[in-house]
């Protein structure tokens, strides 16, 4: 998606809040800042000889409506933690309302107990968030949409569909179907099926092992011989999942896949994984930053669409106390997925 200028919803209305960016993707929060033409807040972070977070705000606050752009994706204990300590100097400085937002929410997969004696991990998060001082929170694909109820403070759950739909609608991809991974990805799948008006087939997949780690795939229910697969999920963490079921797709007569994705992670093997011939792209944004030696490694297969766009008019919207969920439904998206 290309960058551009918003036009101002409202002419008297002045860009009177701050904008900050955390460490763990400046670049992000510095396209935002361009694309609604303000400079980021003036912010020192950095580390005490003891490992230990230090933030100072350097510049008055007081009264304002301040936001701070922070993934807390890997590591993800150091950017939770940067982002907590921003979220308190913000409220000590004077800060009117803080919003945090976080396009990649960690711990999202900790949301329920899997076993015995187990935390909820996303909730602990959220009241963090909410003891911090955060006034708001927007995320973007939350691995649950649930999620969304373990605050007791507004949040909004923003999509990356069309920003994904609108690059496959661009390469017109014959003979395409979408492939939801399992049947937990059944509703976001019908959301593209919708947009892209293609067919759907739907993976059962079969967790085995500590944190289920061993997935067995045992049924493919659809047409996905001769097409060309668009595999839809949340994000890719070590890929496991993904090659095998790009290979899956392979041995029942698919072409190689595309894979549609929202956030990065990409950890351990997954850079290898995705290699396999049976995955033709991976299709991503950047609510976590892609290093230029994962994009080199993936040789042309990644393809890292900004969602910068969608979180400036996200943000100028909140300030302006105008709709946000207008934003897809002028897109023809009802929301969450």
């Amino acid at each position: 998606m290309s960058m551009s200028t918003l036009p101002p919803y409202d002419h008297h209305v002045r860009h009177d809040f701050r904008l900050f960016a955390g460490r763990a993707n400046p670049g992000l929060a510095k396209d935002i800042a361009s694309i609604l033409g303000v400079e980021l807040g003036k912010i020192s972070i950095g580390t005490f000889p003891n490992s230990e977070t230090r933030v100072q705000i350097e510049e008055s606050i007081r009264g304002t409506d301040s936001y701070i752009i922070q993934p807390t994706s890997e590591p993800a204990n150091e950017n939770l933690m940067e982002l907590l300590i921003t979220i308190d100097a913000l409220k000590r400085a004077s800060a009117k309302q803080i919003t945090a937002i976080i396009p990649y929410f960690g711990y999202a997969r900790q949301d329920h107990k899997t076993t015995g004696r187990e935390p909820i991990s996303a909730k602990l998060v959220a009241d963090l968030l909410t003891t911090a001082g955060a006034s708001r929170v927007m995320a973007i694909d939350l691995h649950v949409p649930q999620i969304q109820g373990f605050f007791d403070i507004p949040m909004d759950h923003l999509t990356a569909v069309t920003t994904l739909t609108n690059y496959f609608r661009e390469k017109n991809i014959e003979n395409g179907v979408i492939v939801a991974p399992d049947v937990g990805r059944a509703k976001l799948a019908e959301k593209y099926t919708d947009i892209l008006r293609l067919p759907l087939a739907i993976m059962h997949k079969r967790r085995n092992g500590k944190d289920g780690q061993d997935v067995k795939f045992v049924e493919l229910v659809g047409d996905v011989k001769n097409k060309t697969p668009i595999i839809i999920d949340d994000e890719i963490a070590t890929g496991g999942s993904i090659s095998e079921q790009a290979q899956a797709l392979a041995e029942a007569g698919a072409k190689p896949a595309y894979v549609s994705i929202t956030h990065p992670v990409l950890v351990g093997p997954a850079i290898e994984r995705l290699q396999h011939d049976s995955i033709k792209e991976v299709v991503t944004t950047n609510t976590i930053p892609v290093s230029g030696k994962k994009e080199t490694k993936l040789e042309g297969k990644i393809e890292v669409l900004s969602i910068a766009p969608l979180l400036a008019e996200a943000i100028l919207r909140v300030h302006q106390h105008r709709s946000v969920s207008q934003v897809f439904r002028d897109q023809h998206l009802d929301f969450a997925v």
